[in-house]
């Protein structure tokens, strides 16, 4: 049997007597994700299915454990996410999720995992996490442990983006847009519905306005365009993020975009991987 054949095993299925066994020298996957507006055409929980989705796929491929995904993320801005101005997003303060995930990384060093992997759903989660992970490395609880923490998007190579979406707006703006409706349609159709809302002036990413005129800067909440969305698409964009992340977790194949420019959103240290 292939890892991708294999389903992963859940951390939280395990009992205290056999955790710490079952996890030494292993691979930990956490999906972040976050409960947050997407439009008419999709549900309020298109983040937390993203990283679920990647996370379980990714673990698969790693033979790893999968830990619960994490639901309640950052607030949803409007030059990334529509904003607050469309009800259904669920938040916590920056501070508070810095807290939190710090605490909760900070609990889960205590197990002998060789390997953690945190895969985020949501744009705007990406510098709390970060943050949160270089508290709990200052205090020395990541010594002896492999980290990367990436969002999904981070790993999507430009060679990708130019030959499937043409018109890529930028991630700050795919909110909503071509590639979450698309992974939408291959993971769960039956939460999209038939409209596809399009917006041809997506916003500039890295500026933020008060007060916005969010019927400008969107269209009923979404930022770019979802014409062309398809599940095949989407099925070949997990594909893709999936290869990225095992392949740069498994040998460093991919962590750098050159010889000389790390990749955008991951963090971790090279090392042996006897343990793989």
């Amino acid at each position: 049997m292939t890892h991708r054949d294999a389903t992963p095993s859940r951390l939280t299925d395990l009992t205290s007597e056999q955790v710490a066994d079952a996890v030494r020298g292993r691979t930990v996957v956490w999906p972040i994700g976050a409960i947050e507006q997407h439009g008419p055409h999709l549900p309020l929980s298109v983040d937390l299915i993203l990283a679920e989705a990647f996370a379980t796929e990714i673990a698969r491929e790693l033979d790893a454990f999968t830990l619960p995904a994490q639901a309640i993320g950052a607030r949803s801005l409007p030059q990334s996410g529509g904003g607050l101005f469309f009800p259904g997003t669920v938040y916590v303060g920056g501070d508070t999720l810095v807290r939190f995930l710090r605490d909760t990384l900070s609990a889960l060093t205590v197990l002998p995992m060789a390997r953690l992997v945190v895969v985020n759903g949501h744009y705007e989660n990406e510098p709390f996490l970060f943050e949160a992970l270089d508290q709990v490395r200052e205090r020395g609880l990541l010594d002896g442990m492999e980290v990367f923490a990436f969002s999904w998007w981070s790993l999507v190579r430009d060679t990708w983006t130019d030959a499937e979406t043409p018109r890529f707006p930028g991630w700050h703006a795919e909110h909503a847009g071509i590639t979450e409706t698309s992974l939408m349609l291959h993971l769960r159709p039956d939460l999209v519905t038939d409209e596809r809302p399009d917006h041809d002036s997506p916003p500039r990413a890295g500026v933020y306005l008060h007060p916005i005129d969010v019927g400008r800067t969107t269209h009923r909440g979404v930022l770019s365009s979802t014409s062309g969305s398809s599940s095949g698409l989407g099925e070949k964009l997990l594909r893709h993020v999936v290869d990225e992340a095992t392949a740069m977790v498994r040998d460093g194949t991919g962590l750098l975009l050159d010889r000389t420019r790390p990749a955008r959103g991951v963090s971790g240290r090279p090392r042996d991987r006897e343990d793989l």
